[in-house]
């Protein structure tokens, strides 16, 4: 660091501080794309092979481990991440919302690997259809059925939880609390 980049008082000047930011961001970039080529050769077949052992070639199997895994992996991130919008403002709130959301990207991984699968275009997730197609049969679509199910609890929860607030925000007037008198003929002036 040559005695340009030191301001008086000992702080780096703001161009070293984000030539360091981008030099560091750009090396992390390089590691993810390595990594994502990588993984996308390997995941695919690995998940689909975890998956064909469990279920074992049976379609009540294949239909119940999809569910499970549709149902549970949404819902229980769907839940944490509404907890983590919930407590971001409280005390000691963006730690427990960072906390819950990076559970509940761990928790989300099996729906992840699975949609690899699913929509991925290489030889790996191809590989991995065809492995779910022959020792996980029905996999696939119970776990989308799952996954649809969750998103819809997950809704009607939020759904309730927001009309709950606004009923406490908007409470209603009851009957025995005064208001401006009318009478049926001060409504409208013909009667009606």
């Amino acid at each position: 660091m040559t005695s340009t980049e030191v301001q008086p008082g000992g702080q780096k000047s703001t161009v070293a501080v984000w030539r360091t930011r981008i030099i560091a961001g750009l090396a992390v970039l390089a590691v993810l794309v390595i990594a994502y080529f990588i993984l996308s050769a390997f995941i695919p077949r690995w998940w689909a092979q975890r998956i064909a052992q469990m279920v074992g070639g049976s379609f009540a199997k294949g239909i119940g481990l999809g569910l499970t895994y549709g149902v549970l992996c949404t819902a229980v991130p769907l839940f944490l991440l509404l907890f983590a919008v919930l407590v971001w403002r409280r005390r000691a709130g963006r730690f427990l919302a960072g906390a819950a959301a990076v559970i509940a990207i761990l928790v989300a991984i099996p729906n992840l690997m699975t949609l690899t699968i699913v929509l991925g275009n290489g030889n790996a997730a191809h590989a991995g259809e065809r492995i779910l197609d022959v020792d996980a049969p029905a996999f696939r679509g119970a776990c989308l059925v799952g996954a649809i199910a969750a998103i819809l609890a997950f809704a009607a929860v939020a759904a309730l939880m927001m009309l709950r607030r606004w009923r406490r925000t908007h409470p209603k007037k009851s009957a025995d609390q005064p208001g401006p008198a009318t009478s049926p003929t001060s409504i409208h002036p013909d009667g009606l």
